[in-house]
């Protein structure tokens, strides 16, 4: 029955547009998409010598305080059909739950918040929950789920202002939807040279300023160099094959590349779209992971590692990397990214008749963060 009604919802919010800037739990998108299309409107800034702060916010147990009252008054708010409505409120009411510790039990209390996690509705209304939270903000405002950071210029006193009064807002917007902001965990991040600090505040409460920020997964620095990406990657990459090494007693090729190819290759390999490094000694620690790896298999031990790459039907690392930036680049040219793909491509116009409408244009940047990061 629920994914009868995810259906239903699914359509509704298609049509609408309904939840339109989430990439969390939405088809089609990823933390990847995520990352570029924030990121790329950034460095864009960056390469015109401009300022630029991003607030990292992170709620305080999200999913579990999402008021029924509030969430039944937007799915209506967004003009979901009665029927349906009636459906999620009667399947949200009249919930209890007690602890049970030693055999001692608790009294029951009614649940009146908090989205059923692990079920098949609970994704999706958490979405719509949140949706109008960047329609109280001036400045870019990105979500994942309930990873939220907010972006803008600020490079004069106004620019500061005009985002200490987006915290405001939102602050505002979590009062009002009885939502808090764990704010021990929210961070500025300020990006680009000659950066004025500015301290930043969540009500009452100042927001630290930081030179490296973790963001879904992946270390942002105020340089965007990604340098600090690669320690972590590196240290678990060389990590992990030692691991096996020791965990396994089997060498076939049959027992390490599935344990490789689960636990160690998606360390390596988590949005490096966006952060890869163009240093040929950080390409040679990620594939030395790799060399590692092939090297401890029976029977390939003795040949060369591109004799070991052809044996097992593999491509280096750098070649997967070349072949998931084209993936992604047809992604946000022709799937459900096109939206972003503005800003990130310069399509050459074209009226040939054998040729393609998706000829791209070489740009030309003024500082080497932002080349690095469209090429």
């Amino acid at each position: 029955m629920e994914w009868l009604v995810l259906d239903v919802i699914s359509k509704h919010v298609e049509e609408k547009k309904v939840t339109s800037g989430q990439y969390g739990f939405t088809n089609g998108k990823s933390c990847l998409a995520n990352l570029v299309a924030f990121y790329d409107g950034m460095t864009g800034w960056i390469d015109e010598r401009r300022a630029v702060h991003v607030v990292y916010l992170d709620f305080s147990k999200a999913f579990n305080t999402v008021s029924h009252s509030i969430l039944i008054g937007k799915l209506r708010k967004y003009g979901l059909d009665e029927w349906t409505v009636r459906w999620i409120e009667n399947r949200l009411k009249d919930r209890v739950q007690r602890v049970m510790i030693s055999g001692t039990e608790s009294s029951w209390r009614s649940i009146t918040s908090g989205v059923p996690q692990g079920s098949i509705l609970g994704p999706i209304l958490f979405n719509t929950f949140i949706n109008d939270l960047d329609e109280v903000t001036e400045h870019t405002l990105s979500k994942f789920a309930d990873d939220t950071k907010l972006g803008g210029v600020t490079d004069a006193p106004e620019g500061c202002a005009t985002l200490q009064q987006d915290l405001d807002r939102l602050e505002s917007w979590v009062e009002r939807n009885l939502m808090k902001f764990n704010k021990g965990k929210c961070r500025v991040l300020l990006l680009g040279r000659n950066n004025p600090v500015h301290q930043y505040k969540l009500g009452v409460d100042l927001v630290e300023n930081r030179c490296v920020e973790k963001d879904l997964g992946v270390f942002v620095d105020k340089s965007m160099t990604m340098s600090q990406q690669m320690c972590p990657c590196g240290q678990e990459g060389q990590w992990s094959p030692g691991c096996l090494k020791r965990s396994v007693t089997s060498r076939s090729r049959e027992v390490i590349f599935p344990l490789y190819f689960a636990l160690v290759r998606p360390h390596l390999e988590h949005s490096i779209q966006l952060w890869a490094s163009r240093f040929e000694k950080d390409k040679e620690l990620l594939d030395r992971v790799q060399w590692r790896a092939t090297k401890m298999t029976i029977g390939l031990k003795h040949l060369s590692y591109e004799q070991r790459l052809r044996d097992m039907h593999l491509f280096s690392l750098k070649k997967r990397r070349l072949r998931g930036e084209l993936i992604n680049a047809y992604k946000f040219l022709k799937g459900r990214c096109q939206e972003d793909r503005a800003s990130l491509f310069s399509l050459v116009p074209s009226n040939r008749r054998r040729s393609n409408r998706h000829k791209l244009e070489h740009r030309k940047f003024q500082l080497n963060m932002r080349k690095n990061f469209t090429l």
